[in-house]
This record gives structure tokens, C-alpha cells and sequence, in this order.
């Protein structure tokens, strides 16, 4: 259609989704802040692999440094700017790349955690939409090439699901629905919020656990007490979310109820819970991947962990529902990343709480 197409932050999610737009042939240009992945694609393109089913391949991107946008002041601006960077660098993010967006223009918000506030302060909400990436499972493996510890989900499972805030759908909003939906399955959804929080309770169940015990996956889920406690996590942030008036979706291909009442100690629904989830490890390449976060700490890189399960913890505070566990985990996560700890399943399978 003849969009220009900024990707800001070239990691695991924007470099996946983008590599497929760019080639498909979309004008698509990377913007990114490691020196290394930008001049590995300037000189190699961008690699994508599967861990099944799909087979490597490599495209050619135009890709720019943050030093190097500056250039575009002289070129066309970008209609659509994907924002893929980590969540403490939205705002910043969005306020370098809002000076190069077209009158008509508009931000959207590829990344974990609620972000949809933080760019609406920086270029309005009549300029915001949003795009979750459902159980995408990628990791920027070296610079240049993003892997995925799957195949394709296809109509197993909707990967993206591109929205605006107000529930109305647009003809902007199906654009960034037909873009996402080069990489993988891709909807309009009129519960854009809803998604949001749904995905958040999804990444507060397991990317802390991996950050702080080292494990993988499928490891967390085969100890009885880390999937437990990864219903705990799940249950609180599913009382904050629907305290707050979020309609929320399925969370991990489970009704929320399920998992909330697993956490809150229903015996019923714990069986339900463990069956569930112990059943996606035995899936081909099930829980084979590292969550974000835990690819974050084993990169020496700063966590969201103040984005996911810190901010369940203070929605949570503001109507008088703890969270105690997100608390716990928060705490343990901050201390393992400043390096006080070192990852340990124990942190979390000694951990006592009423």
C-alpha cells in the first residue's frame, strides 16, 4: 500500500515481524541501537531461523543506527513506526522517532507490558495503536539473526492481534493487521486492552521465574513448585486485571478462571492447571525456549521485571488488591539482576508464603 515502515528496535520481535514485511517487498527500514546488529544487517541482511518446520532464510533490510536517523529529516517520513524496543525505552524511543512521522502518521506499540499511555504522552492517543505478539517465543541468538524456538503457528494459535485503544476498528488498524500477519497469524481485535493484560499475566507467569532461577521453560513447568507458584502469579494478576474492568482472553489456551482459582488453591482447578501445562512440554519443542526476561539476565541486560510484575504489584495497590507473590518475585528478580543473587531455582522453591 505503499507505506513507509519504521521498525525501532531490531531485537527478537521487531527483527521477526520486520524481516517478513521487509521481504515481502514492504518499505520497511530498521532502526536500532546496537551498533553490531545494525552493521551486521547493512552487510549480511537479516537471518531467520525455526527451531521446525520452516527453513532458514536471509533478507536483504535497509538498516540505520540511532546516530543515523537524522538522514531521514531529508527523505520521505515514516507513515507507520513500530515501537519494539524494551518497555523503559518507549518514551524515549517514541519521542526520537515521532519527529520523523508523517502528518498523518502513527506509533504502534509491538512490545511486552501496557506502553499504549506511555507513547500516547509523547504523540497523543489519536496517533497510538497497539499489537500484541501472543507466545511468539523468539530471541536475537547474535547480531543479525533472530531465532524462534518453533515452527509456524498458524491456525493453531494467533500470534498477533492489532487493535486500538477505543475498540473500534479501522482502516489503519487492519493495515497493521495485514503487516503482522506476513510473519505469522494476525487478527483485528476490538478488546485491545483486554489482550494486553491477558498477554501481561502471561509474561508475569513465566519470564521472572526464568530470570531468577536460570531455567528454561519446560524446566519451570516438570517442578511441581515453580508451576505452581506460576499459578500464584497468574491468579493475582488476573484479580488486579479483572478488578480493573479488563475483559480478559484465554491465558495459555486456558479459561483466566482456571488459572485463577488454581492459584487461589481450588483443588479441581489445579488438576485442570498441571494437566495443561505439563502437556505443552510433551508437544514437540514445547517449553524449549528461554522467556525474554531470561534471555535479558543471561545477556547481563536490564529486565522489565518493573514492567510486568512490578506493575501488576502497583495497579494492584491502587484498588487494595495485593499481590504478594509479584511482590516476592520482584524483589528476587531486582536482586538477581543487580547481581546480590545468583539464579537459583531455590529462590523460589524455599520461598514460604501464606
Amino acid at each position: 500500500m505503499g507505506h513507509k515502515i519504521a521498525i525501532v528496535g531490531a531485537g527478537a520481535v521487531g527483527a521477526y515481524a520486520g524481516a517478513h514485511m521487509a521481504r515481502a517487498g514492504e518499505d520497511v527500514t530498521f532502526i536500532d541501537p546496537w551498533p553490531a546488529n545494525v552493521e551486521t544487517m547493512k552487510a549480511h541482511g537479516l537471518t531467520v531461523s525455526h527451531f521446525r518446520d520452516v527453513p532458514e532464510w536471509t533478507t536483504k533490510v535497509r538498516a540505520l543506527h540511532l546516530t543515523e536517523l537524522q538522514q531521514i529529516s531529508k527523505q520521505k517520513p515514516f507513515d507507520i513506526a513500530f515501537v519494539c524496543m524494551k518497555s523503559y525505552d518507549t518514551e524515549w524511543a517514541t519521542a526520537m522517532i515521532a519527529q520523523y512521522l508523517a502528518p498523518a502518521g502513527f506509533v504502534v506499540s509491538l512490545q511486552n507490558c501496557m506502553n499504549e499511555a506511555a507513547i500516547a504522552g509523547v504523540v497523543g492517543w489519536g496517533k497510538v495503536v497497539g499489537c500484541v505478539a501472543s507466545s511468539i517465543t523468539v530471541d536475537l541468538c547474535e547480531p543479525g539473526h533472530v531465532r524462534r524456538a518453533a515452527g509456524k503457528s498458524g491456525d493453531k494459535h494467533t500470534v498477533f492481534r492489532a487493535g486500538e485503544v477505543h475498540g473500534r476498528i479501522t482502516e489503519r488498524v487492519r493495515e497493521v493487521e495485514r503487516l503482522a500477519a506476513l510473519a505469522d497469524s494476525a487478527l483485528v481485535t476490538t478488546n485491545l486492552l483486554g489482550e494486553r493484560w491477558s498477554k501481561l499475566v502471561t509474561n508475569a507467569m513465566a519470564n521472572g521465574m526464568s530470570a531468577c532461577t536460570g531455567l528454561i521453560s519446560k524446566d519451570i513447568l516438570r517442578n511441581d513448585t515453580l508451576r505452581r507458584f506460576g499459578a500464584r502469579l497468574g491468579s493475582e494478576a488476573i484479580r488486579v486485571g479483572q478488578a480493573l474492568g479488563y475483559e480478559l482472553e484465554d491465558i495459555h489456551h486456558l479459561d483466566p478462571e482456571v488459572i485463577a482459582r488454581a492459584g487461589e488453591g481450588d483443588a479441581a482447578a489445579t488438576r485442570q492447571y498441571d494437566a495443561h501445562r505439563l502437556d505443552e512440554v510433551t508437544t514437540g519443542g514445547g517449553g524449549e525456549h528461554r522467556p525474554s526476561m531470561g534471555q535479558d539476565m543471561v545477556k547481563g541486560r536490564r529486565t522489565e521485571i518493573e514492567f510486568i510484575n512490578g506493575f501488576i504489584v502497583r495497579q494492584g495497590e491502587t484498588i487494595g488488591l495485593p499481590a504478594q507473590a509479584n511482590a516476592a518475585l520482584t524483589d528476587i528478580v531486582r536482586r538477581v539482576e543487580r547481581g546480590e543473587l545468583q539464579a537459583d531455582p531455590k529462590h523460589l522453591t524455599d520461598l514460604r508464603l501464606n
